[in-house]
């Protein structure tokens, strides 16, 4: 079985700007209230290196969750597969000190024309940006 020894490198990276965070959806299929936070992969597929999350202020505790959507309408469970959750903590809005970001390595290639969107598990006040660092081959 013949395997591909020469290691490949993302050819153009990408960073989506989503929007901000701030509803609760407790679906767990990827469907409902849920944010782009990736752009498409390119014709050859894409390496997504990591999802990253930042409070933007003062928030109660909650759960950010990862899809992985085939390319189609996130409204269909049946184009999207939960990829990754990650707890997110309280935060307290502060001028003296930085906010603390949370960010799931993912290290992984994905097919052609698939796409990440995320959700959070509980409503949160000032809300949370959540942007992906990926790059097409």
């Amino acid at each position: 079985m013949a395997a591909n020894i020469s290691p490949i490198f993302p050819l153009t990276p990408k960073v989506w700007i989503s929007a901000l965070i701030t509803a609760a959806n407790t679906n767990k299929d990827g469907t409902g209230t849920v944010t782009q936070i990736s752009s498409p992969a390119g014709p050859n597929g894409a390496f997504v290196e990591s999802v990253e999350a930042l409070p933007i202020g003062t928030n109660n505790a909650s759960v950010l969750r990862v899809f992985l959507n085939i390319g189609s309408s996130p409204s269909s469970a049946a184009n999207n597969i939960l990829w990754e959750e990650v707890s997110l903590p309280a935060t307290l809005l502060t001028e003296v000190a930085a906010q603390a970001k949370v960010v799931i390595p993912l290290n992984r290639a994905i097919p052609a024309g698939y796409t990440l969107y995320a959700t959070m598990g509980t409503a949160v006040a000032a809300g949370w940006r959540v942007r992906a660092h990926t790059g097409d081959y």
